[in-house]
């Protein structure tokens, strides 16, 4: 028997919990956190000169207001954060909600328990 790995269409930490949650910002902030979590795998040189706001835009394929809009939502729910003095380099605090994969636990297993 083949397991299939369930595709999720947003990023667990996309939803906001005090702002409506709309089709068009959930899949602009899944694309931007993708693009941060990304960055965030690769070495630490290439990261602290590419988290900025233009290079998130660049990365995410999208319009510099919008990404400045939706980090500035995320920053106010405190998933990721700014750095240093302008251009400030953004990351992912570690906080909000995570995926099943991201914790390790499957969900086939889970599901047999429950």
């Amino acid at each position: 028997m083949q397991k299939r790995k369930e595709e999720f269409k947003y990023h667990p930490n996309a939803y906001l919990e005090r702002r409506r949650n709309v089709a068009k910002g959930l899949k602009a902030r899944t694309k931007m956190l993708e693009v941060l979590a990304a960055e965030m795998s690769e070495s630490e040189e290439v990261r602290e000169k590419e988290l900025t706001i233009k290079a998130i835009s660049n990365s995410a394929a999208m319009n510099y207001s919008s990404s400045l809009h939706h980090l500035r939502l995320l920053e106010e729910e405190m998933i990721v954060k700014r750095e240093g003095k302008r251009p400030y380099k953004w990351k992912v605090t570690g906080k909000g909600q995570r995926s099943l994969d991201e914790l390790g636990l499957d969900r086939e297993k889970l599901k047999a328990e429950g």
